[in-house]
């Protein structure tokens, strides 16, 4: 399965688009990661705790949009977007694009 942002995939031809796929995941933020961010927004540098469970999430919704895309019948999935938004103590990781089949 070929997954990229792309809305082409470079030596391949698009046949068929069959549909859009889609995921998302709600998180809710935890206090004591809260605290240790808050601590490293003081002094600087990157929080790190949060940075592995954005990328945990991204990749286990991208697994997710891939088994909605096979089980189409799709062998690629095109133009895949990452949306993040912040509302009080919760994060919501959104990812959708095409799935298409190509030669």
């Amino acid at each position: 399965m070929i997954l990229t942002t792309t809305d082409k995939i470079e030596g391949k031809k698009i046949i068929s688009y069959i549909g859009i796929v889609n995921s998302e995941a709600v998180l809710g933020v935890n206090f004591i990661k809260d605290f240790f961010a808050s601590i490293r927004d003081i002094f600087g540098g990157r929080t790190r705790s949060y940075e592995k469970e954005i990328t945990k999430y991204r990749e286990e919704l991208l697994k997710e949009i891939e088994s909605k895309a096979r089980e189409m019948g799709a062998n690629a999935v095109v133009g895949i977007n990452f949306s993040y938004e912040i509302h009080q103590s919760m994060l919501m990781i959104a990812v959708w694009g095409t799935a298409v089949k190509v030669e």
